[in-house]
């Protein structure tokens, strides 16, 4: 009997989407646990048959009863930011107590949660030292935030994502390449946000004093010697929802140069390993503030790598970008 899964990607390939929908749903019921995975796969993309988050979500629960490892991982990823449901870091936790019993890489995110000293909702339950380097407009640096574990973490999620970088356009806002700006830049998304890319979400929004689910999905980018991005704005032009505040963490030490430069205060940041730069791109009536351009400065030896987060005045939905 052909796989069902490729059976339905060549039905779906053909126009036939509920046709498609309806041999997974078929053999899921069979105990095909893959197939509920890939019909939970297209629900949330939306490109074969209309996203509807809610019915990923309870297709998603289905393969994971019948067994699907990777099933298991994105069950844990959505439950912790909140896609088809509130979010819940208990739940989600619970999740991944339960995957780990099985599944190296799931005992490997757990170990690393529990050691990033968190509270029951998933957020720091320390404080981190914050040094501030300008107030208008606000320039500050949040030192150690991120432990080496965390950072190999995060890179060795977004490493097979990496793909050349963009800039939106300020006329038709679609990302496009741009001269400006030479890195590889990978977008951590919901579905690959992992518990402990989850609980640093967490950390930045508190260090950023911004709410839950104004953040845009965390953007990990590697420069190579030469890379840079030249003076830019992070705001939006003509964006609504604007992004209010952005944070930078640098992930690694061992190269040269790859400086955060604001000529507007003179002030040059130099990467250090683990630290946090955040700083505000809007006045506080919400304008783009000329003062928060910054650029970063090429990288003249060795690999840089950072995570940029970027926070919006108000909730942002990723699955809409």
């Amino acid at each position: 009997m052909a796989d069902p899964v490729q059976h339905a990607r060549q039905i779906a390939r053909a126009g036939h989407g509920p046709a498609a929908v309806a041999l997974l749903e078929d053999a899921g019921r069979r105990g095909n646990s893959t197939a509920f995975a890939e019909l939970a796969a297209w629900l949330l993309r939306g490109d074969i048959i209309p996203r509807d988050v809610s019915r990923a979500r309870s297709t998603l629960r289905q393969a994971v009863e019948i067994g699907h490892v990777d099933a298991a991982l994105l069950e844990v990823a959505l439950t912790a930011n909140g896609t088809g449901a509130p979010a819940d870091w208990r739940g989600a936790f619970s999740l991944l107590a339960v995957a780990a019993r099985n599944d190296p890489v799931a005992a490997q995110q757990l170990a690393l949660v529990r050691a990033m000293k968190l509270d029951d909702a998933g957020y720091p339950s320390t404080a981190f030292d914050i040094e501030v380097l300008s107030a208008e407009p606000y320039i500050a640096v949040c030192r150690g935030a991120l432990s080496a574990q965390e950072s190999l973490h995060l890179a060795a999620i977004a490493n097979p994502l990496l793909e050349p970088s963009v800039v939106v356009d300020p006329v038709t806002r679609r990302p496009v390449a741009h001269p400006v700006r030479s890195s590889f830049n990978a977008t951590i998304g919901p579905a690959q946000e992992t518990l402990p890319i989850a609980a640093f979400s967490r950390r930045l929004e508190v260090l950023t004093n911004t709410p839950l689910g104004n953040g845009e999905p965390l953007q990990i980018l590697r420069y190579t010697v030469g890379q840079e991005y030249k003076l830019h704005s992070d705001a939006i032009p003509g964006e609504p929802n604007q992004r209010t505040v952005t944070a930078i963490t640098y992930m690694n030490d061992g190269y040269d140069g790859g400086e955060t430069y604001f000529p507007s205060q003179q002030i040059v940041v130099t990467p250090r390993a683990g630290d946090i730069l955040i700083f505000h791109n809007t006045t506080a009536d919400g304008v783009a503030d000329p003062r928060s351009r910054h650029a970063g400065l090429p990288v003249t030896k060795g690999v840089k790598w950072i995570a940029t987060k970027w926070l919006r005045n108000s909730r942002y939905n990723p699955w809409d970008s």
